[in-house]
């Protein structure tokens, strides 16, 4: 057992983040202990929208620095939203070239305080519209614009590969950019959403894993825009996990010695290599696993 109810511990190894994080390969958990948390009083979505992805980047940071957090911060490129209003036909201005979803809730006078700050700064970042919702039927349909992306995005090719770059708020614009110019130097369709109040970015290639050509396209891509988030302070993967997809670009985030550490940790806990085998740890190949729809 590791952990438990006490507020503060820190007896020891902090076992739980080790466990918690190796996605299935140093332990199974068979019972865990939770917090539960009230549902909140009330909520509140806006739509912010704008000409430049530097406005809507620098929105983020100083919505964060004026000591907001909002339950959600979600971003979509121009690419994606063109995808979702062709897919769900909910009035988003496809002209934008970025957009923001925002979400605060709580205590309604905290909410309205929260709310009527982060519109502000967005207009000061020079947001060409916010639409805050004035009912729970306006609200879900802003949600709607960042719930189906993923299923907008899988409606245009067999095979959709969807990836969890992620780099500090302040470089968003930067790394979106990359992409963009990486989609364009392997002649690929590649839209880009994500959480930006953690900056953990998704970006999404529509292929076809029958076309070996454009396949090894993708996989040159992603290997770049792997690097280029290294290079801005960021890492391979936020939320997602290695798992096997990952497991090659593994080494350019930790080093051979970060790497070779990690192994040792699995080594001395799993002996027999019988957790989740195979994950994690790639082979020499760079070649990753790609599974289709």
């Amino acid at each position: 057992m590791t952990g438990g109810k006490l507020a503060k511990d820190v007896a020891g190894y902090d076992f739980t983040r080790l466990f918690v994080g190796s996605e299935g390969t140093l332990c199974v958990i068979t019972e865990a202990i939770l917090k539960l948390l009230p549902m909140p009083e009330t909520k509140k979505t806006a739509l912010a929208l704008y000409e430049d992805l530097e406005s809507a980047a620098r929105s983020v940071s100083k919505i964060i620095a004026n000591k907001i957090i909002p339950t959600t911060l979600e971003f979509l490129d121009q690419a994606t939203v063109k995808v979702v209003e062709d897919y769900v036909k909910i009035g988003l201005p496809v002209d934008a070239q970025a957009v923001l979803l925002i979400e605060q809730d709580g205590p309604p006078e905290v909410v309205e305080r929260d709310m009527a700050k982060i519109t502000e700064i967005c207009k000061q970042e020079n947001a060409f519209s916010v639409q805050v919702a004035k009912t729970d039927q306006e609200a879900e349909a802003l949600r709607t614009a960042r719930r189906t992306a993923l299923s907008a995005l899988a409606r245009l090719a067999p095979t959709t590969i969807l990836e969890d770059a992620t780099v500090p708020r302040s470089e968003i614009a930067k790394m979106v950019k990359s992409i963009n110019e990486i989609a364009v130097k392997y002649d690929l369709n590649i839209c880009t959403f994500g959480h930006a109040g953690d900056g953990n970015l998704h970006p999404t290639c529509p292929t076809d894993i029958r076309n070996k050509d454009e396949m090894e396209r993708v996989e040159k891509a992603f290997e770049e825009i792997f690097e280029r988030a290294i290079e801005l302070g960021g890492t391979i993967t936020g939320e997602h996990g290695v798992g096997i997809m990952k497991a090659p670009y593994l080494e350019l985030k930790l080093g051979k010695e970060g790497v070779a550490a990690m192994r040792g940790v699995k080594a001395s806990l799993d002996p027999n290599n019988i957790m989740n085998p195979g994950k994690i740890f790639a082979k020499d190949s760079r070649k990753r696993v790609v599974v289709s729809k």
